[in-house]
């Protein structure tokens, strides 16, 4: 049996930033983004104006800073499953996930809507 890689600092670190930067950008109804540890995964929480704390999605490392693996919140039972992204792929960037969990929380479907490739 493979160990199950779990992310150097300096990942957590670039994701910590990426996911922040791009909620900046994305997401200015949000407050902060943040990411706390365990194990291959990162638990990825949103602070509202408020202060009100929003978990959204946990991510999975599979060795790669550049895709991890998406599982979205569920309020309802206040547990993770795993989920597939708007692209239909289990696995893509923070960037991606994020826009998922925040579309799906903050209700605001453009965040799935991909853009033209022609």
């Amino acid at each position: 049996m493979n160990p199950v890689p779990t992310p150097p600092e300096s990942t957590k670190n670039s994701l910590r930033l990426r996911l922040f930067d791009h909620a900046r950008a994305r997401w200015p109804q949000l407050r902060d983004v943040d990411a706390r540890f365990r194990g291959s995964f990162a638990y990825v929480d949103a602070t509202l104006p408020d202060g009100t704390v929003l978990p959204l999605m946990r991510l999975r490392y599979g060795g790669s800073a550049r895709s991890w693996g998406f599982a979205i919140h569920l309020a309802s039972t206040g547990k993770y499953q795993d989920s597939i992204l708007p692209s239909g792929a289990f696995a893509g960037t923070p960037e991606d996930a994020l826009d998922c969990a925040c579309g799906l929380y903050l209700a605001d479907p453009t965040a799935w809507q991909q853009p033209p490739t022609n």
